[in-house]
């Protein structure tokens, strides 16, 4: 993909913070989605260009080095690095032919490092165009349900036009990065490329907290039933289940059931508890008869 001005084609300027970038990339992303723009080449090119951009400007690295050397940013800084090993390999070359002509041991060309053989391909001079860079890292965005990770999926992501099958392991946790090796941007003179970065949004629209693989629920119990006791059926993450509730069941008891959280991330068959918390609710209105039997029990 081409050259582009990042902060142009987000309509932000140089002092914008992560936040508005992040606000102008969603705001240009549902603008120029293909799905609303079929067979639109314009918006399909402005949709990769505008992720190209969140890719770089989201990235508190990247943006540094995009603002120091704007084209050249993602080798700008090997560029330099390799121009000092330059510098100094010249300036020991130098010295060690000064000192041969005091009596000391004579300088071998064959006599330099490792690293700078590696970055110019030996011999010293300006090879600087054989050094090989490794690609950008990529770095995308993946908003999921929290049911949507409690069993293992396949997702297929476009990035840069590109198509990525994906397996999201179950248990993935919000804010997680996966790391998916070589499917950044291409390297420079034959370099390795960089890596995907994904970042999990995970949404939780259900009834349960989750910490880790733990879940955790309250379960609300009338006045009878806390008293009497019973069976009182709940809700877990993938099913229903039935309790045995105690008699004179306390407010705010806790019942773990073991096993019945979220899957442990990539330990296959592991799973949290369900911790239940029991809220004991008191009835809204009484009949005259329930009062009188109410002021029967406050006498014994």
């Amino acid at each position: 993909m081409a050259f582009i001005e990042y902060y142009k084609i987000l309509g932000v300027d140089k002092s914008a913070s992560k936040s508005d970038i992040k606000k102008a990339y969603r705001k240009l992303a549902r603008k120029y989605h293909p799905d609303l723009n079929p067979n639109d080449k314009d918006a399909e090119l402005k949709f990769k260009q505008v992720n190209e951009a969140n890719e770089v400007l989201s990235n508190e690295e990247h943006r540094k080095k995009y603002d120091k050397y704007g084209e050249n940013w993602q080798h700008g800084e090997a560029y330099e690095q390799a121009q000092r090993q330059q510098r100094q390999s010249n300036q020991q070359q130098r010295y060690q032919r000064t000192s041969a002509f005091e009596g000391f041991e004579g300088f071998e060309e064959g006599n330099h490092s490792d690293f700078f053989e590696s970055m110019f391909g030996g011999g010293f001079g300006n090879r600087s165009g054989n050094v090989k860079f490794r690609g950008q890292d990529f770095n995308a965005q993946l908003q999921l349900n929290l049911k949507d990770v409690y069993t293992t999926e396949q997702r297929v992501l476009t990035v840069n036009g590109k198509n990525i099958r994906l397996t999201i392991p179950a248990g993935v946790t919000n804010g997680q990065i996966i790391k998916i090796k070589g499917k950044g941007g291409e390297g420079v003179n034959n370099g390795p490329h960089g890596d995907l970065l994904i970042e999990f949004n995970i949404i939780n629209n259900t009834e349960f907290k989750r910490e880790e693989a733990n879940l955790y629920k309250t379960v609300n119990l009338d006045l009878y039933k806390a008293v009497l006791g019973g069976e009182v059926t709940v809700n877990t993450f993938d099913g229903k289940v039935k309790l045995n509730l105690k008699p004179l069941t306390q407010n705010g008891t806790k019942v773990k059931l073991k096993g019945k959280g979220f899957p442990k991330y990539k330990k296959d068959g592991q799973y949290g508890d369900l911790y239940i918390t029991y809220n004991v609710e008191l009835p809204k209105t009484l009949s005259e008869k329930e009062k009188e039997l109410f002021v029967e029990l406050s006498k014994l």
